[in-house]
């Protein structure tokens, strides 16, 4: 009985971690399998007919997948640079400096985390589009450069740098600014790390707000790109649709991979004062 109740919460995250990853193991056996065993509904991992080059070659020819992972790249890095340079001042000033109104500002930020992005996007393209802003990256980005998730996230990090090093630092004669971008940010590098998986898979995966902006496919996404890929195929060849869905997943797999130590540590440690 001690022994089944030690394997059972095991055997529940295994069951989890099954589902979570079938799909993307039914879009890798996609990929590699011919237009005959596209609907074979075996999980077996070697097809009858290796099509693996062939697929990939037409999902790279028929339209241009490394512009839209450039793309991709582009928009993505630009709102994260952004991000942090407005999110970690914002965060430090209402973690560590007193002011007044510290405390509904603070609030202001937890209640626009409940503010959909679709609540916004009509304003937003009217005023992009009066400016002449359409089809460009900074359409793309510029909903994205103030992240009030950004801010809660890393004002609960600050919150337990300790008051005393901040304190001799300004006796030492170091400026705000120098302490909170030297000092407090280094100690939260977990944090950076994991605020950065998060922006970085949102903002790649996002085909919301592309759609609405971009209309140029030398300007789209990897997501927007692989419609514009199926308008190509009229959805037909699924080997080739899932060998492009598996080069765009793949950047965002190695980025997590590379960053799972500092993420799981800034997600664990954000809410410890």
């Amino acid at each position: 009985m001690s022994r089944l109740r030690s394997f059972l919460p095991h055997l529940v995250l295994a069951a989890g971690a099954f589902v979570v990853l079938l799909p993307f193991y039914w879009m890798f056996l996609t990929s590699i399998r011919s237009p005959a065993e596209i609907f074979d509904v075996s999980l077996w991992p070697i097809p009858k007919d290796f099509s693996a080059g062939e697929n990939f070659e037409r999902a790279a020819r028929q339209v241009p997948m490394a512009r839209f992972m450039l793309n991709g790249a582009i928009v993505c890095f630009g709102i994260l640079a952004v991000q942090i340079l407005t999110a970690v001042p914002a965060a430090y000033a209402l973690a560590k400096l007193k002011f007044p109104g510290r405390k509904l500002l603070l609030t202001l930020v937890i209640a626009a985390l409940c503010v959909p992005m679709q609540a916004l996007a009509l304003p937003l393209f009217v005023g992009l589009a009066r400016a002449e802003l359409l089809n460009t990256y900074f359409a793309m980005m510029a909903p994205f450069f103030l992240s009030v998730f950004a801010i809660f996230l890393f004002h609960q990090s600050f919150r337990s740098y300790p008051d005393e090093i901040i304190e001799a630092a300004r006796m030492d004669g170091f400026s705000e600014m120098e302490i909170c971008w030297g000092l407090v940010l280094r100690g939260s590098l977990p944090s950076l790390a994991a605020f950065s998986v998060f922006s970085l898979v949102a903002h790649w995966n996002d085909l919301y707000w592309p759609m609405i902006v971009v209309t140029d496919i030398n300007l789209a996404p990897p997501p927007l790109g692989m419609l514009f890929f199926a308008d190509v195929e009229s959805g037909a060849n699924y080997g080739a649709l899932m060998a492009g869905a598996a080069l765009i997943t793949a950047p965002m797999l190695v980025c997590f991979l590379l960053a799972r130590r500092h993420f799981i540590a800034g997600i664990t440690m954000t809410g410890v004062k």
